[in-house]
């Protein structure tokens, strides 16, 4: 029996259950964590095809791309819409439940 890597499997259950994903990526977004979402990204990424069909649809360079969704990477907030853009999805602004707007202030 073959075994897959944690990466493959994990994309293989976003491709088959997008909600997932959006509730994986969402929790992410509340707690901050930047590696963790880069790593949901890159599996994401094999979901959608891979870094090569990602980066066509998102307008980018593969080499560009494999190296922002890196453990190291740092992406650009117009590279992040665009690959999310990519995959039907969209980063949004939501109120924090115990803050007070700052116009409020």
């Amino acid at each position: 029996m073959r075994s897959r890597s944690h990466d493959a499997a994990m994309a293989e259950l976003y491709h088959s259950d997008p909600g997932l994903a959006l509730d994986v990526i969402n929790n992410i977004l509340e707690g901050g964590d930047q590696a963790e979402l880069l790593t949901v990204l890159r599996q994401l990424t094999q979901a959608f095809g891979g870094v090569q069909v990602v980066a066509e649809q998102a307008h980018l360079n593969p080499t560009q791309l494999y190296r922002t969704l890196s453990a190291k990477g740092n992406p650009a907030l117009n590279s992040l819409t665009a690959v999310l853009k990519a995959m039907g999805l969209r980063l949004a602004v939501q109120p924090l439940a115990s803050s007070t707007p700052a116009h409020a202030a």
